[in-house]
């Protein structure tokens, strides 16, 4: 179960049981420089890699989770996070229909500090904010680990 939750809907995070209470107490901001998503084309997943278009970093809308096992010493403990997501924008759409939300510089304080939908909506960032390109069906094997990977693919 642990595993399907490393992604939160933004339409669902404030009421869902797994999500609700971190959602109003412990939010967080991870930072990423991009991510892949995978299209079927061909009857092949081909990898995109989406990074930003004008800055080093993204900075995702988090939730963070401390669990404690009571069948563990109770020194140790897991900390988890999962990366809420929201419907794509029209540039992302062409890819996946999902995305991360993705935080504005001048809303990190207002999503950090617990603020409401209104204040700091869970909403697909511009279509601007974003840079998507194809890479190399060598991000599919999970033994293959250079940073070339990122790389626009060779057309």
């Amino acid at each position: 179960m642990g595993a399907r939750m490393n992604n939160a809907r933004a339409e669902t995070v404030a009421e869902k049981p797994s999500f609700r209470e971190a959602y109003r107490k412990r939010r967080c901001l991870i930072p990423a420089n991009g991510f892949y998503e995978w299209k079927l084309e061909n009857g092949l997943k081909q990898p995109y890699y989406i990074h930003p278009a004008g800055a080093e970093l993204f900075a995702f809308a988090g939730l963070w989770e401390q669990w404690q096992d009571p069948h563990l010493s109770p020194h140790l403990s897991l900390q988890t996070c999962a990366i809420i997501t929201t419907d794509a924008n029209e540039k992302m759409a062409s890819v996946h229909e999902r995305m991360p939300v993705i935080v504005a510089p001048a809303e990190y304080a207002s999503w950090l500090s617990g603020e409401s939908y209104e204040k700091v909506a869970l909403r697909p960032c511009p279509d601007s904010a974003i840079a998507i390109h194809r890479v190399s069906r060598a991000v599919n094997n999970a033994r293959t680990d250079v940073p070339g990977l990122v790389e626009p693919e060779d057309s």
